[in-house]
């Protein structure tokens, strides 16, 4: 994901109106869009493509329903490393960005190092992930697993 600093855009009230627009459903229609926020459609079509160009709106995707994939399974995991040395963390980034069942990584502050976000085919799946990146790397301290029962709110 490429990072941007507030020096490198400018967002007027209708690139918020916009975005909020596309966060909801990103195949909206340009003229649905211009509708929406009072703009002409060239001009939604011209602000769209800076927003992507500038690295605002970062992937356009589709959510597919989790269980026709195989992986009906949300697992939160808190994740402690011993060290946090540059070379152990990056190695440690680099493992999580080779695993599928990764679908979101946080480096945070507290008394974890790492939250992971995994959709997995059930607990046996997850044990071998448990195994493969957690009990096989010296660098990890300890890890608590939270299993989510249903999703609530989510985008």
């Amino acid at each position: 994901m490429r990072e941007i600093t507030l020096e490198n855009v400018t967002l007027d009230a209708f690139d918020h109106a916009l975005l909020a627009a596309v966060q909801v459903d990103n195949q909206t229609s340009a003229r649905a869009l211009a509708e929406r926020v009072g703009l002409s459609e060239s001009a939604v079509l011209r602000r769209l493509r800076r927003l992507r160009r500038n690295g605002v709106i970062v992937a356009d995707v589709a959510i597919v329903h989790p269980t026709v994939l195989g992986t009906p399974l949300t697992v939160h995991v808190l994740v402690s490393l011993e060290r946090e040395t540059s070379d152990l963390l990056d190695a440690f980034v680099r493992r999580l960005r080779a695993r599928p069942e990764v679908r979101a990584a946080w480096y945070v502050t507290g008394d974890s190092d790492f939250v992971l976000q995994l959709r997995i085919s059930g607990m046996e799946a997850y044990e071998a992930f448990t195994r493969e990146v957690f009990h096989d790397e010296p660098n990890v301290r300890g890890f608590r697993t939270i299993i989510a029962m249903r999703q609530i709110v989510g985008t």
